[in-house]
């Protein structure tokens, strides 16, 4: 048995217990049951230290009892929930830290989670979309957040109810009109689009990422992330095996940084077939870079020779590439309003868009022009059959309602 460790006076320090020699302070280490980080105690006396210990182990059991008698509140109940997570990506983790505090933490989690409804939770809801103005599918993240959360103390028998049980599909039925097919550009607003940034004498460099985004149909933070070593311009094909995040890494700050990570979903490691457009894009993105001797240096966990960069040789982010739409949109539609003035004749205008709508766009055009869902499905990389078959069955109502009118307008029969 390893004999006792002592400090300058000669008495055995227990577990946990350390003397530093520079200035003979006594440190506690100890694990947080709840973060599983390491955490510190200081004491310039080892009496006051042993005080701070047993406070500090009190405190931890009435934690612990005032979570088993179902009056701790929802912020415990999420602390505790987000500790036993070890699996979580680092991105997913910092997300949902985020939703939670920037929409919960202050409001919900105060409340004793004995005392949570399921009426507080569809109220709750209702609150974000309607006074805070989130869309449904951030709702659906927090949604994501809440659930398991309170599916743990059930499975604990601290509360006999999920309240959230059932929440999320109410206010879906609430909101069905925010689903589907309007998010996606029409042909004439997509080409407008890329027909404006190909002439215009600024946007032009932002070509090749846009044809990449929409006609590949990929997560921007997989095209941000593609390496030319991920593209295969023989074969014409694109290897999708990672991606690029970008999140806050440090609680309560506003620092951000790049990390690589797999993709979304399991399915989505795949093999995207380049039609010419793309092809031909990745050659332009490389002669412009060789032209004018600007490549991307940057090395992310280990990654480099990434394709696309901005014009500081960095990667690009999505809340930056969806500034750089806002510009082009806004500029394209006042000239647009004017040309259309000029000529008499209504306006070709473009809607706000996000990057995440361009794929939305492929995977609706897709659509219109593939009948093998599972081809489909292979190619946009969704885990979920479902979220392809919702929206090739809007695809597939929206084409019956123009054989209708065309069956109407041609045939004459009434």
């Amino acid at each position: 048995m390893a004999p006792a460790r002592k400090d300058c006076k000669g008495r055995a320090l227990k577990k946990g217990e350390t003397q530093r020699k520079t200035d003979l302070m006594y440190i506690y280490t100890y694990t947080d049951p709840f973060t599983h980080k390491r955490k510190y105690v200081y004491s310039k006396d080892l009496l006051t230290l042993r005080e701070k210990e047993k406070e500090l182990q009190r405190d931890q059991l009435d934690g612990l009892d005032i979570y088993a008698a179902g009056s701790a509140t929802l912020n415990y109940l999420f602390d505790r929930y987000i500790s036993t997570k070890t699996e979580l990506r680092s991105s997913t983790r910092t997300n949902y830290t985020y939703m939670y505090n920037h929409y919960v933490r202050n409001s919900l989690g105060n409340k004793l989670i004995k005392d949570i409804k399921y009426s507080d939770i569809v109220h709750f809801y209702i609150y974000l979309v309607k006074e805070m103005r989130l869309k449904i599918n951030t709702l659906e993240t927090i949604h994501t957040v809440l659930n398991p959360t309170f599916k743990m103390a059930v499975r604990d028998n601290i509360i006999r109810v999920n309240p959230c049980e059932g929440a999320m599909a109410q206010m879906k039925k609430k909101n069905e009109r925010n689903k589907g097919i309007r998010h996606a550009l029409t042909i004439e607003q997509q080409r407008a689009f890329m027909g404006y940034i190909k002439d215009h004498p600024v946007f032009y460099r932002w070509e090749p990422l846009f044809t990449v985004l929409l006609g590949t149909g990929c997560r921007v933070g997989e095209v941000i992330g593609l390496r030319w070593k991920d593209i295969d311009l023989k074969n014409r094909m694109i290897h999708i095996n990672h991606s690029v995040s970008y999140y806050p890494r440090i609680e309560n700050s506003y620092k951000c940084d790049y990390r690589v990570s797999l993709p979304k979903t399991e399915a989505g490691i795949r093999n995207v077939p380049m039609m010419d457009e793309v092809y031909e894009a990745f050659l332009r993105e490389k002669a412009r870079q060789k032209e004018e001797d600007l490549f991307n240096h940057m090395e992310v966990d280990g990654m480099s020779g990434f394709i696309f960069c901005n014009r500081f040789g960095m990667l690009h982010n999505p809340a930056a590439l969806n500034r750089v739409i806002r510009r082009i949109t806004e500029t394209y539609n006042s000239q647009e309003v004017l040309a259309a003035k000029r000529e008499g004749r209504e306006p070709v205008l473009i809607p706000h868009f996000s990057c995440h709508h361009l794929r939305h766009t492929f995977c609706t055009r897709f659509c219109e022009n593939e009948t093998n869902v599972k081809v489909i499905q292979s190619v946009m990389g969704h885990a979920n059959i479902q979220t392809t078959l919702d929206i090739y069955a809007e695809v597939t109502d929206m084409k019956k309602a123009q054989s209708i009118e065309n069956l109407s307008r041609n045939l004459h029969i009434f």
